[in-house]
């Protein structure tokens, strides 16, 4: 914009044209920039093109042209040559113009573009709107959409350790997929440690199986891959010195033992089950430690139906793949209305990595009743890859509800309240079930998502209540098609 030189009012609208030549660029381009997990649009982006293809381009030199997106995440470079350029587009957290991977959000276009059309004196793309002029916003072309994302961090090292009990430890690393070749504690077998990597492997859990004292410092070692000052992955064998906490100390200090709680020498789990989510996700059940003996054949499942009459059923028992301590539990009958379930848990089922057996627990669930309530149901054709599904509340932080598939389904989304809903749908390309961000210099776009839009052209579904709809997704038409 121009800026009066007196008072420093600004012109919006009005730019000063520099040539870089005997004439006056004249071309221009547009797009939107939108956040890749939500294709919400993003304000105050710094958007790029550049001459030079180089991957060290971003990171080392200055953009030829570049433009901020307003509030609709819309951008505009005008007055530029006719040529070739790369376009990327930068969020930048710390406001220092350079890009740090570990810091900033990046979006980029993988081809390479060329302004295709012309600057005029009321260019729509152009001119100055007011931000809350829907229909005039909205309106302007976009040519190039960039959805932002955040790079996994690069350099790998330690970046945090605690120990959290008297057998337990964390530790984490900078950057995702950490290369650990070995890891021991001093004074303990190999087989004593019992060890969980989160999904992203940035985060390690550790627990010693061992009826030894608890020492006052664990004193642990891990042989894994660091990037070293050149940026290459070298051997290292860090020494980590895990000291106990000091109340957690006092707490079971020999001083202390008549003091001792119920719950401190108990081995403690939750067992929840919700009645909206019991269908698809049974009774769920997560120790605070891992268990070193369970007798699941001895949990008792009985129900009543409507006339108070009893009957028991088998149940099933699934150990969470990315959770050692977390258990699935399922009833090898229906769910029916009208009927009460009872999952009961009996004394000393359970033994943990401390030695303290489980307490007798039960939880009762049921359908819910209420007429008022809508139901869903996603009729998915044309499924020819890997998906993630997810059923999100209005203010799309909520996952309420989540499926994966990889054929043609029905998915149900049965007991919902009168309200606004949307459905997210991720193409899992490398079938991991985990959304993936992308890499610049893999050249790599994040996963692709899209939203399912509704017979009213929009994303939320206005869902009424005591209602069931079907709606019925083509993953070919909206995909365009799945790589294997």
């Amino acid at each position: 914009a121009i800026a009066d030189n007196n008072e420093g009012n600004i012109f919006p609208g009005f730019t000063y044209v520099f040539s870089t030549g005997e004439q006056i660029d004249s071309m221009f381009t547009t797009g939107m920039v939108q956040d890749c997990n939500t294709l919400m649009p993003v304000k105050g982006v710094t958007v790029m093109l550049y001459k030079d293809f180089s991957d060290s381009a971003v990171f080392l030199k200055k953009p030829y042209a570049a433009a901020k997106t307003d509030d609709w995440g819309y951008f505009a470079i005008s007055f530029i040559q006719d040529t070739l350029y790369r376009i990327y587009a930068v969020l930048d957290a710390d406001e220092n113009n350079v890009y740090d991977p570990d810091q900033d959000r990046i979006a980029f276009i993988d081809s390479i573009i060329r302004p295709k059309w012309k600057v005029g004196d009321r260019t729509p793309e152009l001119l100055k709107y007011d931000m809350k002029d829907t229909l005039g916003c909205e309106a302007r072309r976009v040519e190039h959409t960039l959805s932002l994302f955040r790079e996994k961090p690069s350099k790998q090292f330690v970046k945090d350790y605690k120990r959290t009990g008297l057998r337990s430890a964390y530790v984490s690393f900078q950057a995702p997929n950490a290369w650990i070749d070995s890891l021991w504690f001093a004074g303990f077998k190999a087989e004593e440690v019992i060890s969980q990597f989160n999904p992203s492997q940035d985060s390690l859990e550790l627990w010693v199986n061992s009826r030894k004292p608890a020492p006052d410092t664990l004193h642990l070692f891990v042989n894994y891959r660091k990037t070293d000052s050149s940026g290459i992955l070298r051997p290292e064998i860090e020494h980590l010195r895990l000291p106990i906490d000091s109340k957690l100390k006092h707490t079971y200090s020999r001083s202390q033992q008549r003091n001792l709680k119920h719950e401190d020498t108990t081995c403690i789990f939750k067992l929840t089950a919700q009645g909206d989510r019991v269908e698809q996700y049974g009774f769920e059940l997560e120790f605070k430690s891992p268990i070193i003996s369970a007798k699941f054949d001895s949990l008792k499942f009985t129900y009543l139906n409507p006339r108070q009459k009893e009957f028991t059923a088998k149940v099933s028992v699934e150990r969470d793949t990315l959770n050692l301590r977390c258990y699935t539990i399922k009833p090898d009958v229906k769910y029916l209305p009208g009927h009460e379930y009872f999952l009961k848990v009996p004394h000393r089922a359970f033994r943990d990595i401390n030695g303290f057996y489980s307490d007798s627990t039960q939880v009762k669930v049921s359908l819910p009743s209420d007429d008022e309530l809508s139901k869903l149901n996603l009729v998915c054709t044309g499924v020819n890859g890997k998906y993630i599904i997810d059923l999100l509340d209005e203010s799309m932080k909520t996952i309420l509800r989540n499926y994966i598939i990889d054929s043609d389904c029905t998915l149900p989304f049965p007991y919902l309240k009168e309200g606004r809903y949307c459905i997210r749908i991720t193409s899992d390309l490398n079938r991991n079930s985990i959304v993936d961000t992308g890499n610049l210099l893999e050249r790599r776009q994040p996963e692709q998502v899209k939203f399912v839009i509704f017979s009213r052209g929009g994303k939320f579904l206005e869902l009424p209540k005591s209602t069931e709809l079907d709606q019925t997704i083509d993953f070919v038409k909206m995909f365009g098609g799945h790589e294997e």
